[in-house]
């Protein structure tokens, strides 16, 4: 395993839930890592528990160097600015974690396709997808100057099992299909490019909702095979540190299968097996 120790990694969407614990872990074993979000101290999106600043606070109270950059991933000018600060700061950047997703604003609306709000498309594919494939263009030309690099594009796949809701599917789909054409422009230049799929995590939002913290998420049955986000942070962590990440390029992976193969666990010492529908 090869140390994250000098290695540049950008975060997006990184002000709670996956992106923070991300980012926490990617800081803790030594990376230098950028959080993008929305959501800066004083000026949360929608009151929305967390921020960047809050995320970068983690990464230095676990020993590792954070830095803050608000952006919209809607505004194309504001993500080729992040990367052109990475490009000033650091000179280059080696790994990439596309996390940033809209459905939070108005939630995945439960139905059939025709009755769902059309809002769902923007606020998954302009939102989320695009905002994905938007930071991938501004940011390869950067990771190629390297030796070799990573893009990680979080997701949900179940063995291409339909989810239920046609938009969430969709836009999932969709960025397991971005990450497997991406490895195959990218493998002369040595860049993995994977999807990673986490189970059902116990992010501040989902523990709002479930009406629990975190110290009693277990008084819900609704979260008793639930993980923590750091689970697909120490993921996503691992393969930044596997020297023969490219031999999985183009691949959807799961956590609890990576946990398997990595030998990690959850925060809280538990195994917690592949999610499945």
């Amino acid at each position: 395993m090869k140390s994250l120790i000098g290695k540049i990694a950008l975060v997006t969407g990184g002000s709670r839930g996956a992106g923070r614990a991300i980012a926490v872990e990617l800081g803790k074993a030594g990376a230098t890592v950028y959080v993008t979000g929305r959501s800066k101290k004083g000026n949360a999106t929608k009151n929305f528990p967390g921020t960047i600043d809050d995320t970068v606070t983690q990464i230095e109270e676990a020993g590792g160097k954070g830095i803050a950059v608000r952006c919209d991933h809607t505004i194309d000018a504001e993500t080729e600015a992040v990367i052109g600060q990475i490009r000033e700061e650091q000179g280059k950047l080696d790994i990439l974690i596309n996390n940033v997703w809209g459905a939070h604003d108005i939630g995945v609306n439960p139905g059939p396709f025709w009755e769902i709000p059309l809002a769902n498309w923007d606020t998954m594919f302009t939102a989320g997808v695009r905002a994905q494939l938007a930071t991938n263009h501004f940011a390869i030309p950067l990771l190629r100057e390297n030796k070799e690099g990573m893009i990680v594009h979080t997701t949900f796949w179940d063995d291409g099992k339909y989810t239920g809701q046609f938009y969430y599917d969709l836009a999932k789909n969709a960025l397991v299909r971005m990450a497997y054409g991406l490895s195959e422009e990218l493998k002369d230049n040595n860049i993995a490019v994977l999807a990673v799929s986490p189970g059902f995590m116990r992010t501040e939002l989902v523990l709002k909702h479930m009406g629990v913290d975190e110290e009693h998420w277990q008084d819900s049955e609704d979260l008793k095979s639930s993980e923590t986000p750091h689970y697909v942070g120490r993921a996503i962590t691992a393969l930044a540190m596997d020297s023969n990440v490219m031999e999985k390029t183009g691949q959807v992976l799961k956590v609890g299968e990576l946990a398997k193969e990595y030998a990690f666990t959850d925060v809280d010492g538990r195994y917690i097996p592949p999610f499945t529908m």
